[in-house]
């Protein structure tokens, strides 16, 4: 089970204004911010912070990171918000049966170019 996951961005405030907007058909918030420190953090979750963000030492290589969506809406939203703040498409809201037969999935990377997925397990 993952607890959390913390990465380094190159602009810290245009990514924040993204996973504010991405995030949130996904029911995930910015919970926590942290300015104590020598870098600003931001934590998003839905409960607790989990999806961590730090202004400090950009992440090099590109990360995938898959969250779980309630509805194939939630992920068509995803992926509209995740667009219109910034993001681009990496694979539009859609069924990948090659995953599974339910596996409905949509791909945005963010700024510094992350491969940020929600997917819906529609397994009825």
């Amino acid at each position: 089970m993952l607890d959390h996951i913390t990465f380094g961005v190159s602009d810290f405030d245009r990514s924040v204004r993204f996973y504010d907007r991405a995030f949130a058909p996904l029911g995930i918030q910015r919970l926590f911010d942290d300015e104590s420190g020598p870098a600003k953090a931001t934590g998003y979750g839905d409960k607790r912070p989990w999806f961590w963000i730090a202004e400090h030492d950009p992440t090099s290589g590109k990360l995938h990171i898959a969250i779980r969506a309630a509805s194939r809406e939630a992920v068509d939203l995803f992926h509209q918000e995740g667009l219109l703040a910034g993001g681009v498409d990496n694979g539009g809201p859609g069924l990948r049966p090659h995953y599974h037969a339910g596996y409905y999935g949509a791909f945005v990377l963010d700024p510094d170019g992350h491969n940020i997925e929600a997917v819906f397990h529609d397994v009825a």
